[in-house]
């Protein structure tokens, strides 16, 4: 007798196993970014990671690497028609669809990272730009804020607003619409093709991302010159994209284990990056690198264009408008509290 309970015991919980095995789902993830990439690679990880604990195990991802299953670029309109289930993108790479996107991926003298992530999880900011993807049946989660970037690398020194006449450099965005303003030829880029465009000559110049990531990709070994601040992008967001009607399938409680995924990956990326890039920066110089500093007279002319470029935005676009409104209204608060906190 006791052997038929041990075997009905073992049957059920076989059962159960298969039932759970049933049930788990591994979502397809098409990255813009290399699977391995430092820092931006990883956060895909960690949602993942984050996913399968907070889910015990029935939600996780499968992570594929730029070009595994769609090219970089086109991630979003693969997601967007059902033809894969999910991406992780740098928001801005879908601005010309999606206007709003260049603000969520890079607001030139923007707010730093705390007040942007601030502004998009607790002020208006996922409200305003969710209602511009569900136009593309996307479900947007900026589950990745990014720390400000150094300006970028360069094979010219940069001493006036004149010398960015006729230079050709990777950068998106509105910051690329902006440096356009002054002469400058930006050029879309995917990160995985940033070195040999810069080492061959096919560009002058080249921003992509923070020092230790530029680092891993040996844009110091193609380029003399490495200039800061990060004007173009103080804070940025990276997102999982999932196409809505795979988000719809989920019901309320699963919706919420993913939002709370992406949350945890939002404090790792805020609380992983700044220690990192100033080793990473003593490295740089001391492999002979010359970091420098834009003068104040560029950061003006520059700061004069992105002016210009917002304005046109608003004009353009509505949502872009109400984001940006929003957005320095929460900046301006922000502020206030700073400054009575300043010590």
């Amino acid at each position: 007798m006791k052997h038929v309970f041990v075997t009905a015991a073992l049957t059920t919980a076989v059962a159960m196993a298969a039932a759970s095995t049933a049930s788990a789902r591994d979502l397809d993830v098409a990255s813009t970014f290399p699977e391995d990439m430092l820092y931006l690679g990883d956060a895909l990880t960690y949602f993942g990671e984050s996913l399968e604990r907070v889910t015990g195990g029935e939600l996780g991802v499968n992570i594929h690497g730029a070009g595994e299953l769609v090219p970089a670029l086109e991630v979003f309109s693969a997601v967007s028609q059902g033809a894969i289930e999910a991406g992780y993108d740098w928001m801005a790479y879908w601005g010309g669809e999606i206007p709003v996107a260049n603000l969520a991926g890079s607001l030139p003298f923007g707010p730093e990272p705390l007040t942007f992530a601030d502004w998009m999880w607790e002020g208006e900011g996922m409200e305003i730009i969710q209602g511009a993807y569900d136009q593309h049946n996307v479900k947007v989660l900026p589950c990745v804020v990014v720390p400000a970037e150094p300006a970028g690398w360069f094979n010219k020194e940069i001493n006036t607003p004149g010398d960015f006449e006729g230079l050709r450099m990777r950068i998106g965005g509105l910051g690329g619409r902006a440096l356009a303003k002054l002469g400058a030829s930006p050029q879309t880029i995917a990160g995985g093709e940033v070195y040999v465009s810069l080492d061959r000559g096919r560009i002058d110049a080249a921003e992509f991302s923070l020092p230790a990531i530029d680092e891993t990709l040996q844009l110091n070994d193609a380029a003399d010159y490495y200039y800061f601040p990060g004007w173009h992008q103080p804070a940025s967001f990276n997102s999982v994209l999932i196409n809505m009607d795979v988000w719809n399938d989920f019901d309320e409680t699963q919706q919420d284990q993913v939002t709370a995924a992406c949350r945890s990956t939002l404090l790792w990326s805020m609380t992983n990056a700044i220690q990192h890039q100033a080793e990473a920066i003593t490295r740089l110089e001391e492999a002979g690198v010359e970091v420098r500093r834009f003068p104040e007279p560029v950061l003006d002319a520059l700061r004069e264009a992105t002016d210009e470029v917002i304005a046109e935005e608003m004009e353009r676009d509505e949502t872009f408008r109400e984001a940006y409104e929003s957005l320095s209204a929460h900046v301006e608060r922000a502020d206030r509290w700073y400054d009575l906190q300043d010590m």
